[in-house]
C-alpha cells in the first residue's frame, strides 16, 4: 500500500521532467491528452464532461494558437483547459438552480434532465489496492478549494513551472506558491494514513 502511494508520487513528480518538448502541435496534443483528461476528470468528477473540456481546449489551441512558438503551447493549453473547466462547473451550478426553481418539469410536464453528482462509489475494478489509493488521492484533491486544486494539479501533476502556472491561472507567481503550499498542507493532513 505504501509502495503504491510512493510509486504514484514518483510518477507525478518524475513524469514532467522526462518529457521532451514536442516538435509539432499534433505531437504536443498527443503527449498532453491523457494528463489533461485526468486533470479535468479530477476537477469535474464526471468522465463525459472531462472529455468535452479536453477536446474543446485542444480545438481552441489549434484554431487560435497554432502559429505560436512551441514553448508557449503548454501554458496556453492549460490556461484554456482551466477556463473551460470553470465554465462547466458554473453551468452545472446554474442548471441545478434553474431546475430547482422550475420544479424539474418543462411546459409539457416532462421531467427536465437534472445534474446529479457522479457516483464515486468504488466499482469492481477499484477493489484493488491501487484503485483504492487513487480514489483516496483524487477525493482529497477534489476537496481542496478551487485555486489550491488548480495550483496543485498544474504544478505537481502537469509539472509546469511557477511562471507557466501563474500564466495559466491568471494570477501572480506569489499566489501560485501560496496556493500550492496550502494545498500540500491540506493533502498531507488528509492523506496521513497513506504515508
Amino acid at each position: 500500500m505504501n509502495s503504491l502511494a510512493g510509486t504514484l508520487e514518483s510518477d507525478l513528480l518524475a513524469a514532467p521532467d522526462a518529457r521532451a518538448a514536442p516538435a509539432t502541435l499534433d505531437a504536443f496534443l498527443a503527449d498532453v491528452e491523457r494528463r489533461a483528461f485526468r486533470l479535468a476528470e479530477l476537477q469535474l468528477g464526471h468522465r463525459e464532461d472531462a472529455l468535452d473540456a479536453v477536446q474543446d481546449a485542444m480545438l481552441r489551441l489549434v484554431r487560435h494558437y497554432r502559429d505560436k512558438p512551441a514553448q508557449e503551447w503548454t501554458p496556453l493549453f492549460w490556461g484554456i483547459l482551466r477556463r473551460r473547466i470553470v465554465d462547466l462547473q458554473r453551468r452545472r451550478k446554474v442548471r441545478s438552480i434553474v431546475v430547482g426553481w422550475l420544479g424539474g418539469r418543462d411546459e409539457e410536464g416532462e421531467d427536465l434532465p437534472a445534474w446529479e453528482p457522479a457516483d464515486t462509489a468504488p466499482g469492481p475494478l477499484q477493489r484493488l489496492e491501487d484503485g483504492k489509493a487513487w480514489s483516496e488521492i483524487s477525493a482529497a484533491v477534489r476537496r481542496l478549494p478551487q485555486r489550491q486544486r488548480e495550483a496543485f494539479l498544474l504544478r505537481m501533476l502537469e509539472g509546469l513551472d511557477v511562471a507557466d502556472t501563474a500564466s495559466a491561472m491568471g494570477c501572480s507567481e506569489g499566489s501560485v506558491k501560496t496556493h500550492l503550499s496550502r494545498a500540500m498542507h491540506h493533502l498531507r493532513d488528509q492523506l496521513e494514513d497513506w504515508r
